[in-house]
């Protein structure tokens, strides 16, 4: 089978979640959730590599911010790291994630976090329910 063979083969991410262990074009997965660094030499470029890739893999459907100037309203205001670890530092609309890295300095990185639809507990947890839970429960 020649390259053009296995790509017109391959289903997108959406379609075919990729199992957990497995680091799908330079993304790691766990089964659930699917993560990938985007960087390019502008936040206007890495946010089309980022908008391409959605595409691609099957998200041309959700809703995203039109350009990297929305796209950065999405950027909490707080440089605390106690709050960057419990709020999303990015634009989340269901099932994708496009995160802003904690370190500053990274101005043309995004983060990009999808979440397996098909999982029984979506829901829960892509809003972070069962970590509340779970918090609650051993304070």
């Amino acid at each position: 089978m020649n390259i053009l063979q296995l790509e017109a083969t391959t289903m997108p991410l959406r379609d075919d979640f990729p199992p957990a262990g497995s680091d799908y074009l330079d993304g790691e997965s766990d089964g659930y959730e699917y993560q990938t660094v985007f960087g390019g030499s502008r936040l206007e470029s890495t946010y089309e590599m980022v908008r391409q890739f959605l595409a691609e893999e099957g998200y041309e459907d959700v809703p995203l911010p039109k350009d990297a100037e929305e796209l950065k309203l999405f950027r909490l205001p707080t440089r605390n790291k106690q709050i960057l670890m419990f709020e999303d530092n990015g634009y989340v609309h269901n099932p994708i994630k496009i995160l802003f890295p904690q370190d500053r300095r990274k101005r043309s990185t995004l983060i990009l976090c999808l979440h397996n639809e098909a999982d029984p507990q979506h829901l829960l947890k892509f809003h972070r329910i069962l970590e509340r839970v779970a918090a609650a429960k051993s304070s």
